[in-house]
């Protein structure tokens, strides 16, 4: 057993034992006194979530009509609800700085409601959530390029989608690409493990990070009179019969020191009667942010300046959408476009100018239906379609300013249609039980052809291919009592693969066998399931324990790639013999949600059969199999293979609400997580984040936030035995301060504002990022100062 996680149980048991003097403590206070005089300390709004499971469970009131039939007493209980209490239909928010705790699912579930996103900003999915328990982001290239990485899974093992569908783009096929969902344009962010992975397919088998915004409007604005006996939760009142439309509008804004950054957006929602539609716009532009010291550990020899050469980025993005209200349904469309020039940082980068020119066009189609049916609650619908394209730009000799042009270009034009079926709970003696049956189908087309390389065997880093997708899954969740629930859930899906594979040497092929060229069709047939059990404890907690069987078919990447991917420095050489890679995992987890003392702890383990992974040869390339072997070549030789690995690890996270001071609450916050991923030989799987822990101070009222945060990496050693190097740990440090308020709408029209200042890595350190392909020549932003304001008309 390693030192490294030796310490990771030992300061996990450490934390098992605060939590246990804590927990006591908090629950003597609840039982021994009035808790603090401040409505904020007791009162802790339900977290509202939509990706972890299509099962969406609704309050059901007495019907005054029950005797009419099933489906009548449920359609007017809910008119019913809705005409006693209007206001309630819109979910409460999570209160600002309170830590956003899942109860009610069946794996952990971690939320970044829309007023932290405000707070925190960044450009990237992997930037907004570098620091939460279990996820990091790969940085690439920070601000412009960083995929979310979920204990210590990423790319092919971590699903995106943006209100359901997948989010596009090309960012599982090169870390260096960027994420076409901008937090800017967010207000809500899942990420989900666990039995999720059976809903969005299995290349979500790591788990699922859910982005969710107003573009195809489920619900009229809050300004907007509505109608009655829709059945569908909506952020009006619904007691007018009026049609008069409204507009209700929000400014985001925000300025930062370290890359002298401008961001902006502004979201337009409208509606009436029938009908709501959004409108939003935004852009953001950034220079080379500065560095605490040199960045390139192994050349010493370049000009810096104090800034990471070649990290300059400039993004923007607009949508509308719309949708249309009926009697118990709605169904909308948006088309959405998202553009994005940065550059690429390292000394490659740097010393040819490289910048990717990405470019997205995306349309969505979203729709829910209550028929009139005593079996059927709910219809779910989701479709979309995304036309992608960036060029890989930058100069062909470093010498010659005159050799700018397109190096590479990846282009992706991927559709998918989802449906789901709710059925009506019935009792089955030994439980409630509810069924939700799902469908899916998917189409994708991938090329990546080089001008560098026209007309040639290796005319970019794989031929056009494409891929199909089949699936259909079903959850059933058990309610056995208020406090006893189980989930079962299952999936079956069918993928087809159409490729090219190059000629091979045998020298470069694993089992030494000389590879001709060959078109290949491989198909596959993953199947999938989950059981779960989620039982309430005393003192307010729940626990949860979940066992996982999936299987994922290889993708197009890991079977047909045959050339040099200048984003990993690395000569990749797909495997046409690859098969399913299988992942049995097993998941414990006690949470509790309710002040003063919010927690939740997880610990995990997954064994992976046939883990697919690109193994480092030792052998060096440029851009073609006969260059590989020479001396000085630029591109480690990678071929994909399979082995048998083991990941475990944990997550805990916690917040304490202390006591009153000065009008409102002050507490404490602390976090750890660790993740030790191996082969079955004993050796490290690659890239794998350090052990990582940390704590803060806050304090809170109705109006203010204010926070100090301290995070403690670990130095990784644990590293693979090609290829890759240990790095040093670091202390982020983070403040912020930030003020919510509601206006006087006579002051220019606002309603509410929030504005704020985040201070980042306020101790200047050197930050490496150990997953980072690019982590010895690229240092994360050093001190900086981010300020922001939002208003709402």
């Amino acid at each position: 057993m390693s030192f490294q996680l030796r310490r990771a149980q030992r300061l996990g048991g450490a934390s098992l034992l605060l939590l246990g003097a804590a927990a006591t403590s908090a629950f003597a206070q609840e039982s021994a006194q009035a808790p603090v005089q401040d409505k904020s300390s007791t009162e802790i709004p339900a977290v509202t979530v939509t990706a972890p499971s299509p099962i969406v469970r609704r309050a059901v009131v007495p019907s005054r009509n029950a005797g009419r039939g099933t489906r009548t007493a449920r359609v007017r209980s809910r008119e019913q609800a809705a005409e006693a209490t209007p206001a309630a239909a819109a979910p409460a928010a999570p209160q600002q700085g309170v830590l956003p705790v899942v109860t009610n699912q069946f794996a952990t579930v971690t939320v970044v409601p829309n007023e932290e996103i405000r707070r925190e900003g960044g450009g990237q999915l992997g930037d907004l959530l570098f620091s939460k328990p279990g996820i990091t982001g790969s940085s690439f290239a920070p601000g412009a390029s960083s995929r979310p990485i979920i204990r210590g899974l990423d790319v092919n093992r971590v699903g995106i989608v943006e209100n359901g569908t997948n989010g596009g783009g090309a960012s599982d096929l090169g870390e260096d690409h960027f994420v076409p969902i901008d937090p800017l344009a967010t207000n809500q962010v899942e990420v989900v493990r666990g039995p999720a992975a059976l809903r969005y397919g299995s290349t979500s088998i790591g788990g699922v990070v859910s982005a969710t915004n107003n573009r195809i409007p489920d619900a009229l604005p809050a300004c907007a009179p509505s109608f009655q006996a829709y059945g569908l939760p909506t952020k009006a009142p619904l007691a007018s019969a009026a049609t008069s439309p409204c507009v209700t509008a929000e400014t985001r804004t925000a300025f930062s020191s370290v890359d002298r950054g401008v961001e902006s957006g502004v979201l337009l929602d409208t509606g009436g009667g029938n009908f709501a539609f959004h409108a939003d716009a935004y852009g953001r532009t950034t220079s080379d942010y500065s560095i605490p010291s040199y960045p390139y550990l192994n050349d010493q020899s370049r000009p810096v300046n104090g800034r990471q050469p070649n990290s300059a980025t400039r993004s923007d993005g607009a949508s509308i959408g719309g949708s249309y209200f009926f009697q118990g349904g709605y169904i909308g469309a948006s088309i959405t476009q998202n553009d994005s020039l940065y550059h690429i940082p390292g000394i490659d980068g740097a010393d040819h100018k490289t910048r990717i020119d990405g470019h997205q066009t995306k349309i969505n189609v979203k729709g829910e239906y209550h028929p009139d049916a005593a079996a059927i609650d709910t219809v779910r619908f989701w479709a979309g379609a995304t036309d992608y394209r960036h060029n890989e730009i930058g100069l062909a000799d470093p010498a010659d300013l005159n050799s700018d042009g397109i190096r590479q270009t990846f282009t992706n034009k991927e559709q998918e249609i989802r449906t789901e079926v709710q059925l009506t709970p019935f009792n089955a003696r030994f439980a409630e039980v509810t069924t939700a049956l799902g469908f899916q189908v998917g189409h994708q087309e991938l090329s990546a052809p080089s001008p560098d390389n026209p007309g040639t065997l290796f005319n970019g880093l794989w031929d056009p291919n494409n891929s199909n997708r089949v699936a259909g899954y079903a959850f059933n969740e058990f309610k056995f009592t208020e406090a006893t629930r189980a989930q079962v859930a299952g999936r079956i899906e069918h993928v087809e693969l159409h490729g090219t594979t190059p000629d091979f040497p045998a020298d470069y092929l694993p089992d030494g066998t000389p590879q001709a060229a060959v078109s290949r069709n491989p198909s596959f047939t993953p199947k999938s399931g989950s059981i779960g059990l989620l039982q309430d404890l005393p003192g307010g907690m729940v626990g949860s324990i979940t066992a996982q069987y999936v299987e994922r078919a290889p993708k197009a990447a890991e079977l047909f790639s045959r050339g040099g991917h200048d984003a990993t420095a690395t000569f990749d050489i797909g495997n046409p013999n690859l098969t399913i890679e299988t992942a049995k995992s097993l998941e414990l987890g006690v949470r509790r949600a309710a002040a003063p003392f919010r927690f939740e702890a997880t610990v995990y383990y997954t064994h992976f059969d046939n883990f697919i992974y690109r193994r480092l040869t030792g052998v060096s390339c440029n851009d073609d199999f006969a260059s590989c072997g020479t001396p000085g070549a630029e591109l480690n030789q990678a071929v994909y293979s399979q082995r048998n690995a083991n990941f475990r690890g944990g997550e805990f996270q916690s917040q304490l609400d202390v006591g009153a001071f000065q009008g409102g609450i002050w507490g404490i916050e602390n976090q750890l997580d660790f993740v030790r991923a191996t082969f079955s030989d004993g050796t490290n799987v690659p890239r794998i984040p350090p052990l990582r822990m940390g704590g803060g101070v806050f304090w809170r009222d109705d109006n203010w936030l204010m926070r100090v945060n301290l995070l403690h990496a670990f130095t990784q050693n644990n590293v693979a035995a090609i290829a890759e190097t240990p790095t040093a740990g670091y202390n982020l440090l983070k403040a912020e301060i930030s003020y919510k308020t509601k206006l006087d709408r006579n002051w220019f029209g606002a309603r509410e504002m929030m504005a704020g200042i985040v201070g980042n890595n306020l101790l200047n350190e050197n930050i490496r990022n150990h997953v980072s392909y690019t982590k010895d020549e690229v240092l994360m932003p050093g001190i900086g100062v981010r300020a922001f304001a939002n208003f709402k008309f």
